[in-house]
């Protein structure tokens, strides 16, 4: 095993030992030779718990990085930031923060290109933590905990202020090394760093609002900027009049257009009594609604007792705190389905939805 060359390690300038500047980490380089010193927050030597999986409790008060929507300079928890602009012209920011500062609990730290990569070669930082906080991510208005991230982040555009890139997060973990391994050829290896992801279903915990979700991996590409969680995906909605339970296969997180989707065979049951299901669901808590799309080849369906609706066009609106429901047209005014009621009293409608501002 040979001595890890310094240069092969992004020279970091962080702000406050938290974020990483672009600009002055490009332009400052270490003295080539001799073994890499410990990154930041980070402990080559440090034993790995063999408990990756943070506890699923309730996540913690925002960190400054979150109230602030970027990485904030003074902080102790290291964060980087993936910057987006979406095809409306308006900035997005993804924001990776690792809420722990123990050596012996987790890793983070930055590889930057080496001497003899092309121009343009992406920063790839790796942040793993065992304790309960995790790895923080922060998409729209999601909040994803996760035992260890890796985000490769491309060097901004001359007119860039931030860039976008690509994140994979799961299970798993992460530890610095001595010595890149013999005959290493891949980027983490050179640079010293040794990443093991282990995906395993509910170990990625994501909130929004009132609602708690579990699946097993996710991946964000900047191609589409759509976040993808795989499942089995599980969730509950706390409510004192309607807790709500439900599972899809996984979920969409689409960064441009601010949106969460529920994909694949789709289950929402109240304690109520309510039973809903549809392919395609489009979930957000911070309106209370859920909106459940069918196709012609599987409806979307919503029953209680013996009053049942299904459609096959448009969809079924669901108010997320009373359970009540209504049909909705579609974008060119069309409703198609069945609807079955044996009471003639109509329930009252969901609350209509509400822009943010």
């Amino acid at each position: 095993m040979s001595p890890l060359p310094r240069s092969f390690l992004l020279a970091l300038f962080l702000l406050g030992g938290a974020g990483l500047v672009w600009g002055e980490a490009q332009t400052s380089t270490p003295a080539s030779g001799g073994e890499a010193p410990p990154q930041p927050g980070t402990s080559p030597s440090a034993p790995q718990p063999p408990d990756q999986t943070p506890a699923p409790v309730a996540p913690d008060e925002p960190t400054e990085h979150e109230k602030a929507g970027n990485c904030v300079e003074g902080s102790e928890q290291a964060c980087m930031a993936l910057t987006r602009d979406g095809k409306d012209g308006k900035e997005r920011r993804i924001l990776v923060m690792r809420t722990g500062t123990k050596d012996e609990t987790g890793v983070y730290t930055i590889c930057g290109a080496r001497d003899d990569d092309p121009e343009g070669t992406p920063n790839l930082g790796v942040f793993s933590e065992q304790e309960a906080g995790g790895i923080r991510i922060t998409i729209d208005k999601n909040v994803i905990r996760v035992p260890l991230a890796q985000v490769t982040q491309r060097p901004p555009k001359n007119d860039e202020e931030g860039s976008d890139g690509r994140i994979e997060a799961s299970a798993g973990t992460a530890k610095l090394l001595e010595a890149a391994p013999e005959g290493a050829r891949d980027r983490l290896s050179l640079c010293g760093v040794e990443v093991k992801p282990q995906p395993a279903p509910n170990t990625v915990f994501v909130t929004q609002g009132k609602t708690q979700l579990k699946g097993q991996k996710l991946v964000y590409d900047e191609d589409d900027g759509i976040a993808r969680i795989d499942g089995p995906i599980t969730f509950e909605r706390v409510n004192d009049k309607e807790p709500l339970s439900g599972s899809s296969e996984r979920i969409d997180v689409n960064v441009d257009e601010e949106s969460t989707t529920l994909i694949g065979n789709v289950i929402l049951t109240s304690k109520g009594g309510r039973v809903s299901k549809a392919p395609r669901v489009e979930y957000d808590d911070t309106t209370n609604t859920a909106r459940l799309y069918g196709t012609p080849e599987q409806a979307a369906t919503s029953t209680k007792g013996t009053d049942t609706i299904s459609l096959t066009r448009g969809y079924i609106l669901y108010d997320l705190d009373t359970s009540n429901v209504v049909a909705r047209a579609d974008g060119e005014g069309n409703i198609t389905g069945e609807f079955q009621d044996s009471d003639t009293s109509s329930p009252a409608p969901p609350a209509e939805e509400k822009k943010q501002p």
